[in-house]
């Protein structure tokens, strides 16, 4: 999945993919109960995240925002 920025917004389906890094998805981790899932690589780590209904999410929202300030890079 290669984009311009590492979050996504999808507003006709109100729906945010934030990636960490590129690379291959091994396979991804669902949290149906919170909206998310988290896509892991081959190597066990996190290479980003998807979340239905965004909107209703105004933290994930914020924590998108703060990502895109930075230029793309995620917090240490």
């Amino acid at each position: 999945m290669t984009r311009s920025s590492p979050v996504f917004y999808d507003q006709s389906t109100d729906t945010m993919y934030v990636t960490f890094r590129e690379g291959h998805v091994a396979h991804t981790v669902a949290h149906n109960e919170h909206d998310y899932a988290v896509d892991m690589g081959e190597d066990g780590k996190p290479m980003g995240y998807g979340i239905q209904f965004a909107s209703k999410h105004p933290d994930v929202m914020a924590e998108a925002l703060q990502i895109l300030q930075r230029g793309g890079r995620k917090a240490a």
